[in-house]
């Protein structure tokens, strides 16, 4: 068994530089990685490629990243909670992409498969298509999209073992998954570390052939983007 368990995040994102590609797990503030944005945050790595479901909030998550200019371009689909967001594209001055959602987690999941390109009738007619080839299937127009590769995936499991293998939990399954079969380099936080062989193989939603480097997160806050109560 290789050990791939590093210290923390300082060692996980070893070799991060400018201008890299990045994936970010999670969906809303469930299941990001903490523990990374902050490193990435320390390091002050510059001109980065974001792709996310999401942008975060103001003052967490991708949102901080945002703030210290830290990004150059988003690939997302959700983005409205984010007023610097919105700001930076209003100004030009972040460069962003924006795809229906189930396009952004199919082109994520084709990098991982290894295929470079599918249709889908998403988007095709508006501001999404503009640029794309298009084809007709069965009476249907269709655009095609490319898959999304990154220099470095950022995933957050629940639990995790030494060998990389991740368990999930809930909505911080969306996105985490497929965005760990497609980085060169994917880094795993887990909130809880555990020896190999104390997973229940069959739990287990990404294996560990998929993970380069993990390690056990520390102080999460686990936001809730919008809370909501009920009288």
């Amino acid at each position: 068994m290789i050990d791939k368990v590093v210290p923390d995040a300082q060692a996980a994102l070893a070799g991060l530089t400018d201008g890299m590609t990045l994936m970010l797990g999670g969906f809303g503030l469930c299941g990001i990685p903490e523990n990374a944005i902050q490193e990435i945050l320390r390091l002050g790595v510059r001109e980065l490629t974001c792709i996310s479901n999401n942008a975060g909030v103001d003052d967490f998550g991708i949102g901080l990243l945002l703030q210290t200019k830290q990004v150059r371009k988003m690939i997302s689909s959700y983005v409205g909670e984010n007023a610097e967001f919105e700001r930076q594209l209003l100004s030009g001055e972040l460069e962003v992409e924006l795809l229906p959602q189930g396009t952004l987690a199919e082109r994520v999941r084709a990098g991982g498969a290894g295929i470079p390109a599918f249709y889908t009738p998403a988007g095709y007619g508006t501001e999404v298509g503009e640029g794309k080839e298009s084809r007709e299937f069965n009476g249907k127009m269709y655009l095609l999209e490319t898959a999304l590769h990154a220099d470095f995936a950022l995933v957050k499991a629940w639990r995790g073992d030494m060998a990389g293998n991740l368990i999930y939990k809930g909505t911080a399954r969306n996105f985490n998954p497929m965005m760990a079969t497609a980085g060169k380099i994917t880094v795993a936080e887990v909130e809880e570390l555990v020896p190999a062989g104390e997973l229940d193989p069959n739990h287990i939603h990404t294996p560990g052939i998929f993970v380069q480097r993990i390690f056990e997160g520390r102080n999460y806050e686990k936001r809730i983007e919008q809370r909501t109560v009920r009288n």
